[in-house]
């Protein structure tokens, strides 16, 4: 299945590459500090790919950051409508 794009994903995206630039860190370094692939991060920050919970904690926890200071702004509406759950 294709990765489809959503406001959320670059919402949290921005929000990694914020805090991570606060700390002074590269994608690199916050790659092998979350034992993620660089890759990953790269798709993360850019809001090309929503990464799964698991992922969301070691990012926060290398960052030195609650996991809910990255979903900061994110609302259900951000989400494609195919990924929205109703009733």
């Amino acid at each position: 299945m294709p990765r489809v794009p959503s406001a959320a994903a670059t919402r949290v995206g921005s929000q990694i590459a914020f805090f991570r630039t606060r700390r002074g860190m590269t994608q690199d370094q916050l790659a092998v500090t979350s034992d993620i692939d660089s890759s990953n991060i790269r798709s993360y920050e850019s809001g090309r790919a929503m990464m799964n919970v698991h992922s969301l904690i070691r990012i926060a926890e290398a960052l030195h950051v609650e996991p809910g200071d990255l979903l900061e702004g994110v609302t259900s509406d951000m989400f494609p409508a195919t990924q929205r759950r109703t009733g």
